[in-house]
């Protein structure tokens, strides 16, 4: 037996007789054989993929094929690679990639190219494995939990500029221009006063010149400032980002982001993702409604229990959700806590009579209905009052009203009934609430602190869409590896391509008939103009 030191790897300069494959660097168990398949089985012609669809006898240099580029992204997001520039090092010494994409080596422009030009393709495939999903049974389908996170955008704060902060800069810019100006002022008399053969002017001509250049930079400054001011009352926005046009300043629990709010609807069975959105709004109250109806859409279900927090609380959102079926968990905002500090009775404290359509108030005495309405945003209320006479009388008048409102009123909304059958509804669902906390940010949690994905690298609502679609995407390959297993995961989506492959004879004519179609076309154009054939007459030999 050899006495050594330490492990003795294999010498570089050894001969082989027979070089290893690339194939033999990659376990069978190797989670990236699982993209393989998955990429194969996909119709990426048909979920938009730019060149999906390029034939063979096409012009020019060939382009990189859709399904090697998008492997090499699943890949990257998979294993916390975002960048262009990273992904084409590991292209090149990345023995897993170098088996997955074929040794393949893009540049990184080329790279960053495929996430910008397939942003809807990328959002098509992150739908089209929900449905993967659902045909492996990994979906309850019988509730989703609803929640929203701020991501930084490729923007910074001092980007975004507000109604407030523009007019601010507007004011500083003016009180600076109005002290140059003064100073140009200042230095034109004294060049009046001083006569033309004294000494030091041309100092004094210098610094005048440095001030009209000051005020000319301020001017242009102040233009681009009144400028944005002018588009945001054109377009009835609040913000305007001068670096991402869709990016926003939002706030939330004293925190402001420059960025977007994500939104993701998380199925009850496996935590998987089954519906998402990037908005720029930082209020979530009107995401409840449209989150709920895309998760239903997805897994195809007839009814669906949506589970959200108090911020998603809207009674116009409420109503939307039990018209298609949605039953909604949302916990109503405390909005009373004011007034009961002070010992006065808010609306709660009225019940409503059915059978007078009346208002109860604390006294026993009713508050009947008046001809008087307000629409308060897109609800119509009814107004309810009270008599002055009776409210002068009670004992309790001191909780109730004021001298300056002597009668109290109270205003229903003309949908209130599907609001107190909410409430009824939240009296039993401690259950279900704190079970949508440890759905809903399961995902977030893995994709921000474990993956570290806190902010985009592209601009523009298309592009960052696509982006967080590969960031949705990888989220539920990866847990769905773990959930089935590798095997049987591999053995779906080769049933899949498979079923594909039967479909593929006629597409493939059909694609051939196109071109030769084209083709016989461009060549009619070109022979059209000039219709002189020679006719040669066949004269059989004597």
């Amino acid at each position: 037996m050899t006495n050594r030191t330490f492990k003795a790897g294999v010498s570089r300069e050894q001969v082989s007789l027979l070089a290893p494959r690339v194939e033999d660097y990659v376990a069978r168990d190797n989670p990236v054989r699982a993209i393989e398949a998955y990429v194969e089985a996909l119709d990426l012609a048909a979920l938009g993929f730019r060149h999906a669809g390029r034939g063979v006898g096409e012009a020019g240099q060939p382009p990189y094929a859709p399904a090697d580029l998008l492997k090499l992204y699943l890949y990257g997001y998979l294993n916390r690679v975002r960048s262009s520039r990273r992904l084409e090092q590991e292209a090149e010494r990345n023995l897993e990639l170098i088996w997955l994409i074929r040794g393949l080596r893009p540049g990184y422009r080329t790279i960053a190219n495929f996430r910008k030009e397939n942003a809807a393709a990328l959002k098509a495939a992150n739908r089209e494995f929900v449905l993967i999903m659902r045909e492996l049974a990994l979906l309850g389908g019988t509730a989703v939990a609803i929640d929203g996170a701020f991501f930084h955008g490729d923007a910074s704060k001092a980007s975004i500029a507000t109604r407030k902060r523009l007019a601010a800069e507007l004011a500083a810019v003016d009180r600076e221009i109005e002290t140059y100006n003064k100073e140009l002022d200042t230095n034109d008399a004294a060049e009046v006063e001083r006569s033309p053969g004294s000494d030091g002017g041309g100092g004094d001509c210098a610094d005048g010149g440095d001030l009209a250049d000051k005020v000319a930079t301020l001017m242009a400054r102040r233009e681009r400032a009144q400028a944005d001011l002018d588009r945001l009352e054109a377009s009835g926005q609040t913000q305007v980002s001068r670096t991402d046009p869709d990016a926003r300043l939002l706030a939330k629990s004293g925190q402001t982001v420059a960025g977007y709010n994500v939104q993701i609807a998380v199925d009850d069975k496996h935590k998987l993702i089954v519906a998402s959105e990037v908005v720029n709004d930082g209020n979530d109250a009107g995401q409840l409604h449209e989150m709920a109806k895309a998760a239903k859409e997805a897994l195809g279900v007839e009814k669906l229990e949506a589970l959200a927090d108090a911020g998603y609380y809207n009674a116009t959102a409420l109503k939307a959700c039990e018209d298609d079926g949605i039953v909604a968990y949302v916990p109503e905002p405390d909005r009373t806590a004011r007034l009961e500090a002070q010992g006065r009775f808010s609306h709660e404290d009225f019940s409503y009579d059915a059978a007078a359509d009346a208002y109860r108030c604390p006294a026993g005495e009713l508050l009947q209905r008046t001809e008087r309405c307000q629409r308060s945003r897109d609800r119509l209320l009814i107004r309810y009052m009270s008599r002055k006479a009776v409210c002068d009388a009670c004992p309790l008048r001191s909780r109730c009203v004021t001298e300056a409102t002597p009668q109290r009123s109270v205003f229903r909304w003309e949908h209130e009934d599907v609001l107190e059958r909410h409430r009824v509804r939240m009296k039993e669902a401690d259950r279900p609430m704190r079970r949508r906390s440890g759905l809903v940010e399961h995902p977030f949690g893995t994709l921000k602190c474990r993956a570290g994905y806190r902010h985009f690298l592209v601009r523009g609502f298309d592009k960052v869409r696509g982006e967080w679609s590969l960031m949705a995407l990888s989220y539920n390959l990866a847990r769905v590896i773990g959930i089935v297993g590798l095997d049987r995961l591999i053995a779906h989506f080769a049933k899949r391509r498979a079923e594909k492959a039967t479909l593929r004879p006629q597409t493939v004519a059909a694609a051939v008939l196109c071109r030769v179609t084209a083709l016989l076309g461009a060549l009619w154009t070109k022979i059209a103009p000039n219709r002189a054939f020679v006719r040669i007459r066949y004269t059989p030999a004597a």
